[in-house]
Parts: structure tokens; sequence; C-alpha cells
């Protein structure tokens, strides 16, 4: 099963209600490590790239990637950029491959943002590309991007005149979740969610996944969130497994760095199956 679009992952999880794990990557190991568990689950996968991750190896590296990783792959997967406010970041990223990307203007006036969105929206079809909007920065920082303020929610009318101008296809509002790792356990506003689906017919994104219960996940599903982000269970996966295999290292006196990549690739792909079953989406790629 070739690459496919963003639409055509998020748009069954939507009327099915089951959510597709939408992963960060941050090296050609954790993609290959995600790629191989979403196989393993027979799951959708949106793999996502942050900008720091796009600078730090370069959209050609990662682009060159990505195509031969994806090569004949089983399961409907697609290549998203996440959270980018640098417009000249989101061409380069679909002159090279990306099919989908989230340009956020979250810091800017409402206005203003949704403005800007148009533009990208209209630049990503021509590549034949899909755009998820914000209008409210989520809380947290994430790879040097948002902060941890928490921003005003805008009102239900205002996003959905957003939805409706920018025509963007998948919707990130602020619900209470937070990128990075839970101080406390987060208070979500459910109804919203599920307001902005009844109004319009458009996924949402839940961001700041890492760390919600599997009752808030099933709940937000439920309600219309298909496309769920996981960014920093990935990273905490990649160097907690890399951290233990080096101590262990270290105890025999052993360095062969071979076992190392074996050792992350299959914490990273567990990761992956555990979130496909969690998400309902196991399955559902065959």
């Amino acid at each position: 099963m070739p690459v496919t679009s963003l639409n055509d992952i998020v748009r069954p999880a939507f009327e099915e209600r089951y959510g597709v794990p939408a992963i960060n990557i941050v090296n050609d190991l954790t993609l290959e490590g995600v790629l191989e568990g979403a196989v393993e689950a027979k799951s959708p996968l949106i793999v996502q790239t942050s900008v720091k991750t796009v600078r730090s190896v370069g959209a050609p590296v990662l682009a060159a990637m990505w195509r031969a990783m994806t090569a004949g792959i089983e399961v409907p997967v697609a290549l998203h950029l996440d959270h980018c406010p640098d417009r000249a970041v989101v061409t380069e990223c679909l002159r090279n491959g990306w099919n989908s990307v989230l340009f956020d203007a979250s810091a800017l006036p409402v206005q203003e943002n949704l403005a800007l969105t148009i533009e990208v929206v209209r630049e990503a079809r021509e590549y034949g590309a899909q755009v998820e909007g914000e209008i409210e920065a989520i809380t947290g920082i994430e790879d040097g991007h948002g902060s941890d303020e928490e921003a005003a929610r805008e009102s239900l009318e205002v996003s959905l005149d957003f939805i409706d101008r920018t025509g963007v296809d998948v919707f990130a509002p602020s619900i209470g979740n937070a990128h990075g790792a839970y101080k406390e356990a987060p208070v979500l506003d459910y109804d919203r969610v599920s307001q902005l689906v009844s109004a319009r017919d458009i996924p949402i994104a839940l961001h700041g996944g890492s760390g919600l219960s599997s009752e808030q996940f099933r709940e937000l599903i439920s309600r219309g969130a298909a496309k769920v982000n996981i960014s920093t269970a990935l990273k905490e996966t990649f160097m907690k497994s890399s951290l233990e295999h080096l101590a262990q290292a270290e105890r025999i006196d052993r360095w062969d760095p071979p076992t190392l990549f074996d050792d992350v690739s299959q914490a990273v792909r567990t990761l992956v199956i555990d979130l496909a079953k969690e998400f309902g989406s196991a399955g559902r790629g065959a």
C-alpha cells in the first residue's frame, strides 16, 4: 500500500471513531521503528517531524529516508510537518514530499493567522497536500516551540469561522491538553470537541497525547479526535531504552552498537503497537 494522503487516513478514523497514532520521530532509527510497529499492528500511521528535526537532519535527507523506508509498505502512512510557524520550512517540506503540514500561527491575532493559513492551504493544494490548523496555542514547550503559559481559548464561532474560511482538513483545538509531561492530571473540555464536530464535519487533532489516560483517549476519540499526537512518549522511549542498554553494556563491558539499535527499535515498535491497540487503529490498515 503506497504512501497516502492525510485525509485518506483520518477520514475513515473520524467516521468510524478510532484514533490514528501521529508520532514525532527524531532520526532514522525512530522512523524505522514506528513504521515497523505500524506494519506489525496493521495500523494506519501518521509520521510527524518537528521543525527542530527538519532543521537538524535536513528536509532532503528526511525525505530520502522516508521514501526508502516506505517503499512497498503494507499500511497507509502519511508524512506530516508538526507545529511550524515558519513559512519557508513549510514550503521546503512540501517541495520535498511532505503530504501534510500544521502551519502554526497561533501566536498571532486570529485574523492574521487566518489570512496566512489561507495562503498555506492554497500552497499545499498545489502539492496535493493537506493542512491542519489551529488558532490557540497548546500549552507547553515542544522542540523549542510553544509556551508554558496557557493561551486564552477562542469562542466556538471564531473557531468555526476559521475552519470555514481557511478550508483546513483537520482542526486542533485547545481543550486543556498540553505538550510535554503533565505535571498533574489535565481537566479536559470534552464538550468542545463535540461542539466542533457537531457544527462541522471535520476530524479533530488531539495534541499533548503523551500522558493521557486510556479513559481520556477513549472519550476524546469517541467524540471525533481522529489524529492523536504522540511526541514525549516517543522521546522517552528512545532515550530510556538507550540508557538501559548502555548501562548494561557498561556492566558487562561489551560495546556493540547494532545490539543498541535493535533494543531501541524494539522498544519503539512496542510503543506503536500498544498505541494502535489503545486508540483502536490496530487492524484498520490491513
